[in-house]
């Protein structure tokens, strides 16, 4: 059997480690919560399937190495999970995303998760290409120099009108 909780865990210097601000529904245990986060964000599932005998999941599995209650909160705690480089696609932030904010943050065991803070390893972030382009040529293509530039999804993203949707990206500006 799988345990997600190992505080015996080393960290490595290759892991990517993510610290989630944790708050267990009533009744559960903060090292439940925190093993559940790494246990949803990486090989784990709510039910036995057949192919988990086809792969080593210990190698590959989110581990939550360290629980601290946080400080004037109650019932909050910092869970801090590491996760093997092994488990993502190199080059994808979608997939890095996907994987560790993605579906756990409507996990049952937890009242409430907010990801405070990640750190990714050098040898996973020389992975990632860059735009094909630098910023001079982004400017050239608008002709707007001298200020920010703002990408953004504007909300809602339906149902403004076209006045009302130009007037919110101009107070984005």
């Amino acid at each position: 059997k799988l345990t997600y909780y190992t505080p015996e865990y080393e960290v490595k210097d290759s892991d990517i480690l993510a610290a989630f601000r944790v708050t267990p529904q009533p009744g559960v245990p903060p090292e439940e919560a925190g093993a559940a986060v790494a246990a949803e964000s990486s090989t784990g599932t709510w039910t036995t399937v057949w192919t988990d005998g086809l792969t080593s999941l210990d190698r590959y599995k989110g581990r939550c190495y360290n629980i601290e209650p946080v400080a004037g909160e109650e019932n909050q705690y910092i869970a801090y999970v590491a996760y093997p480089l092994d488990l993502f696609e190199e080059g994808s932030v979608t997939n890095l995303f996907t994987s560790i904010v993605g579906n756990v943050f409507g996990f049952k065991a937890l009242r409430a998760l907010r990801l405070e803070d990640l750190r990714i390893p050098p040898s996973y972030s020389k992975t990632f290409q860059g735009p094909p382009h630098g910023i001079q040529v982004e400017r050239d293509k608008l002709n707007k120099y001298g200020r920010p530039l703002l990408g953004c999804t504007i909300k809602p993203k339906l149902g403004l009108s076209a006045k009302n949707y130009g007037r919110a990206v101009y107070e984005c500006l």
